[in-house]
């Protein structure tokens, strides 16, 4: 089994990640490294400044995710929050003003996108992927082990009427979406670093 250290201390991206590694021979260890990240509205430098941080710390291989949220119509300032999701929207508006300042917003289109970094000390990749879908009226669904933002409440990805934290395990686990997230991505890179 090849352990990889995960920078990151949210037990909700631990457990998602642990999921879809199921089958790999990969074991994710997580850290509880206290990263400062950069401000900057960029998912792929944030996840890199992660990743190589982590790295001189740990002199192990790691792996860094870091994910925006946008919403493409978010009145006077389109494709809020961006790389900030938790300290500009969670934290400072919060679900309910964010559903309050939307109410009268047709267009509901939004997306995660993500980025994961790994590093070794010789090989630097990166897995991105976006996902789309579009904001909830209300806050829907209940609280999940795996759920790593509060935005699972609010999104209904394509192709769906609920939100992540209405669906089920297998439905989460089983999205069409989701067959090419990150972590798979880079599972199948790692099984062939490793031949």
């Amino acid at each position: 089994m090849d352990k990889i250290y995960y920078a990151t201390s949210n037990t909700g991206k631990i457990a998602s990640a642990m999921q879809k590694l199921e089958g790999t021979n990969i074991e994710l260890l997580p850290t509880n490294l206290n990263i400062e990240e950069p401000y900057i509205n960029d998912i792929k430098k944030i996840a890199k400044h992660k990743v190589l941080s982590a790295y001189d710390i740990l002199k192990e291989p790691v792996i860094a995710l870091d994910a925006g949220f946008y919403i493409e119509n978010y009145p006077n300032n389109p494709m809020f929050p961006g790389a900030f999701p938790k300290r500009d929207l969670l934290d400072k508006i919060g679900i309910d003003k964010l559903l309050e300042i939307m109410s009268n917003v047709d267009n509901r289109e939004c997306f995660f996108k993500e980025c994961l970094a790994y590093y070794d000390g010789v090989n630097l990749k990166f897995f991105t992927e976006k996902i789309k879908g579009v904001l909830s009226y209300e806050k829907r669904g209940i609280e999940r082990k795996d759920k790593w933002s509060d935005l699972w409440y609010v999104f209904i990805p394509d192709g769906y009427d609920i939100t992540l934290a209405e669906m089920t395990d297998e439905e989460r686990k089983n999205r069409s979406d989701n067959l090419n997230s990150t972590v798979k991505s880079f599972a199948k890179w790692y099984k062939k670093l490793k031949k």
